[in-house]
């Protein structure tokens, strides 16, 4: 039995030592095809196999070979055969679509200067008031130690004058403090107050000014009554609004509580309004002493108009573009950096558009006034309706809402004014933003501070220097003006934010049903927005 199963053992030895040559001989080959597939080689070349002698080995082969590797073969004749490839149709290509917001947040942080020649004018003016005030400035110091009449004359402005101008300033700017928190905090109960008691401080004003027996002064005082008169008829025009003025400012002020530095802005400008103001006053005090007095007061008026109101509209945009990416992107924005955008990339938008926004308003007033007149008297009163509408296609191209999308997107004050313009008659919102008294107020409580400054300052100059006092009480009037319509900036912002982000997007879920109800009442007729009035037939026959 030994002699028998001895060479049954040494040939099962070495069909295990083939066996295993076999497997080790297959791992390679996996292992190099492996390597070939992690370097995208396979279907590209191809390697040949030689036949092995023992067949048993290839059917092994085969058996142990995944039948989804690539590199499975089918051994027939000595030849190599792959499996035919995946069709290229059922392997979808891959698109990479771009996120939905790429665009917006390129447009939101656009890099370019909007009007640049605007920006250049203003610069260049800056440049040169900054020069006039200086020299007027240093004529002045000059004029005072210059013996003589100019030497007496400087000494009593300085005495009688001065003072009086700038107790006006720092009354503005305490009066600026006090709107602002007051509207903020009491919104709904400020437009009554606003709109009555710039019609009662106005009155005040003209009565006392008429009152000194001045030709100066009574001319002052004939203006300021016959503007109380119309602010009285304004006021009483305008009861039906105030609900909804109401309404919307509380609503788009809610928005101001989670920005605890959104009046920085403001308060910087009316900061740098009275430093500015404090210094044109002694400018204007050394224009007496300088050839044609009057051009040249004039000329300081005008660049401090213009310049107090590009403060007000850089303020604007700050706050314009916080309010419009909390509304349309819900962003909580960084004041500082939107300040810094006003100051700079918007700036140019900002000196157009003081230029020339309050001209258009103005005119656009005085067109409505005509429209008031118009009767049936053709030959009279034909010019009325042609003013009127030349004067709201105007409006399209420069009006006060365009800085919601200036600050938002960064365009140019006539692109955004056309544009946004465009979202209101594609909501059908023309009737009531064209309604809207948030402006009127803003405008109304600057009068009421100025008519508070005249009151002080007029009843300060007539014990002190009588003479004085139809200058002084126009100057501050102007002054306290001023400075209350930059510290309103604020909750103006907020309301031209409500009206535009909403023709933007309706359906966004942080405006409630305050504009859709009165949209649908309008067109329901159950609540028409108060129409024009015209002066009866029987009054222009």
């Amino acid at each position: 039995m030994g002699a028998v199963e001895q060479p049954v053992v040494d040939r099962e030895n070495e069909n295990n030592e083939s066996g295993k040559e076999g497997r080790e001989e297959e791992e390679e080959r996996d292992e190099v095809g492996a390597k070939r597939t992690e370097k995208g080689e396979v279907g590209l070349q191809e390697e040949l196999i030689q036949p092995h002698a023992s067949k048993g080995f290839q059917v092994s082969r085969l058996q142990r070979l995944n039948p989804s590797n690539p590199l499975r073969i089918v051994i027939n004749g000595g030849s190599r055969v792959t499996t035919p490839p995946i069709p290229l149709q059922s392997q979808p290509p891959f698109t990479q679509t771009p996120a939905p917001q790429q665009q917006s947040v390129i447009s939101l942080n656009s890099r370019g200067y909007t009007n640049k020649i605007s920006l250049f004018l203003f610069v260049l003016h800056v440049v040169v008031a900054i020069g006039l005030v200086g020299f007027l400035i240093f004529k002045g110091i000059q004029g005072l130690l210059k013996p003589g009449n100019a030497e007496r004359k400087e000494k009593v402005v300085l005495k009688y004058f001065l003072p009086q101008a700038e107790a006006a300033a720092f009354l503005s700017i305490t009066l600026a403090f006090l709107w602002q928190k007051a509207v903020r905090v009491r919104p709904k109960f400020m437009v009554h107050f606003i709109i009555w008691s710039s019609f009662a401080m106005s009155l005040s004003a003209g009565i006392l000014l008429i009152c000194f027996q001045k030709p100066a002064t009574n001319g002052l005082g004939v203006c300021l009554l016959a503007f109380a008169i119309g602010n009285g008829l304004y006021a009483c025009w305008v009861t039906q609004r105030i609900g909804f003025c109401s309404k919307v400012l509380v609503k788009s002020l809610e928005p101001v509580s989670k920005f605890p530095d959104l009046n920085r802005p403001t308060y910087w400008m009316l900061a740098a309004g009275l430093m500015w103001m404090s210094v044109w006053v002694l400018a204007v005090i050394g224009a007496l002493n300088f050839y044609f007095p009057p051009l040249i007061i004039i000329a300081l008026v005008l660049s401090l108009a213009w310049t107090a109101e590009v403060m007000r509209n850089v303020a604007n945009l700050t706050v314009s573009r916080v309010i419009a990416l909390y509304y349309l992107r819900g962003m909580q924005s960084s004041t500082q950096f939107c300040f810094q955008r006003a100051v700079t990339r918007n700036l140019g938008s900002a000196c157009l558009g003081s230029l020339f926004g309050p001209a258009i308003e103005a005119l656009r007033i005085l067109a409505r006034g005509l429209n008031l007149i118009e009767g049936e008297d053709e030959f009279m009163f034909s010019c009325a309706h042609c003013c009127l509408n030349t004067m709201q296609s105007v409006f399209r191209y420069g009006n006060g809402w365009a800085y919601v999308q200036i600050a938002a997107y960064g365009k140019n004050f006539t692109k955004a004014s056309m544009e946004t313009w465009a979202l209101f008659e594609r909501q059908e919102m023309e009737a009531i933003v064209d309604s809207d008294i948030t402006t009127s107020v803003c405008f109304l409580s600057g009068v009421c501070s100025g008519s508070i400054c005249v009151i002080m300052v007029a009843a300060w100059t007539a014990k002190v220097h009588q003479g004085f006092t139809a200058t002084i009480s126009l100057l501050a009037f102007f002054i306290g003006y001023l400075m209350t319509r930059i510290s309103l900036a604020l909750p103006h912002a907020c309301v031209s934010c409500y009206y535009v982000c909403y023709a933007e997007d309706p359906e966004n879920r942080l405006f409630d049903r305050i504009i859709p109800d009165r949209l649908n009442l309008i067109k329901s007729g159950r609540d028409a927005v108060i129409p024009t009035p015209r002066v009866p037939r029987r009054f222009t026959s």
